[in-house]
């Protein structure tokens, strides 16, 4: 904890939050609203990560004090509850810990997810619907909310593609490990024979950009298509042509929204995506620049990452972490969280390793 505090700088956190509260609560603050969202959503983010710090140093003095009182009346009960909180604890600073690895530049930001089905036809549809869920439960599960921005569907069964947002400070920085390639294998639910299928899944995630991020695209560059939403919604988002998809010309970055019910709703929030996916594209291109002149000829962080096998034995495990889960069902109920502990520890180390 004394590490973490170090990290985290309390002292520069607590001068922060004091500044934009005097900022809040000056009258003028929403005259631009744009400045007005930057300095709230900061402010929430860091008081998060204060009373983040503050409660499990609270829970550790009440622990250490409950130890000290159960040994002194020998009371044996209370001693083995401690010993329970004390794992809790122990699990929640590991957390904590994990959340200090998270400073790369956009790392804070709220994470752009879009999944596609792959090789392994309706199956592979199936697998790309499973893990869009397995990623919406696990935001539920940490109640952070869920925009979902487009769904693909496919003819038989799950998803061609589905894109949404998962808005919670971290958010990118956490799931970031969680871009490449998903391998499942398991008895197919759509073969008449029972044969065993291996179906692919791919993986993207991007952040969400804020207003002062610089991506400039001019209205030039993109072509905008109207047309009808599809797969399940109201009479109203059905029956006008209010979906659209944008298309980024120099790079043929490609967008759809159809969560709203105006087009111009939906343009707006696919122009927020298309700027997310062509910032990406251009960190991945100066990546791959900065890895040609260090001759690295490794494969990339996105290639297969994670085996989900259902037959002949059950395990869901990483290929880059070893971490491994004996439980899918868990897994795809959204129990992820040491998949992505694992995974940040792992790229962290990583990225020292190229630094050296």
């Amino acid at each position: 904890m004394h590490t973490i505090e170090q990290v985290l700088n309390l002292e520069a956190m607590r001068a922060e939050i004091d500044d934009l509260e005097q900022q809040v609560a000056a009258p003028d603050l929403w005259d631009d609203q744009e400045n007005a969202q930057r300095v709230t959503g900061r402010l929430s983010t860091l008081t998060g990560e204060m009373e983040r710090f503050t409660s499990l140093h609270g829970r550790i003095e009440d622990l250490d004090l409950m130890v000290e009182m159960a040994q002194d009346e020998g009371d044996a009960d209370t001693l083995a509850d401690s010993e329970r909180e004390l794992e809790r604890i122990k699990k929640s600073v590991e957390m904590l810990e994990v959340r200090t690895l998270l400073s790369d530049e956009y790392d804070a930001r709220e994470a752009l997810i879009t999944i596609r089905s792959g090789a392994g036809g309706v199956d592979a549809a199936d697998f790309a619907e499973k893990l869009m869920r397995m990623y919406v439960r696990w935001a539920e599960q940490h109640n952070y909310p869920v925009e979902v921005f487009d769904t693909s569907y496919a003819e038989e069964a799950g998803l061609k593609s589905a894109t949404f947002a998962v808005h919670a400070p971290y958010a990118y920085g956490t799931l970031s490990v969680e871009a490449g390639t998903h391998r499942l294998v398991r008895i197919s639910p759509f073969d008449n024979q029972g044969r065993r299928q291996t179906s692919f899944a791919a993986v993207e995630v991007v952040p969400v950009l804020e207003q002062t991020d610089e991506i400039d695209v001019p209205d030039e560059e993109v072509r905008v298509d109207v047309y009808r939403s599809g797969g399940p919604g109201g009479q109203s988002v059905n029956t006008t042509d209010s979906a659209v998809r944008l298309t980024h010309i120099p790079t043929g970055t490609v967008v759809s929204c159809q969560n709203e019910k105006s087009q111009l709703q939906n343009k707006a929030s696919a122009m927020v995506v298309l700027k997310a996916k062509l910032l990406a594209l251009k960190k991945a291109e100066e990546k791959a620049h900065l890895d040609e002149l260090k001759g690295d000829v490794q494969a990339s962080w996105g290639d297969q990452m994670r085996n989900y096998v259902l037959n002949p034995y059950q395990v869901v495990k990483d290929l880059r972490t070893t971490y491994e889960s004996g439980n899918p069902s868990a897994v795809f109920d959204g129990d992820i969280d040491g998949f992505l502990e694992a995974g940040i520890r792992w790229r962290r180390g990583a990225d020292k390793a190229d630094a050296n």
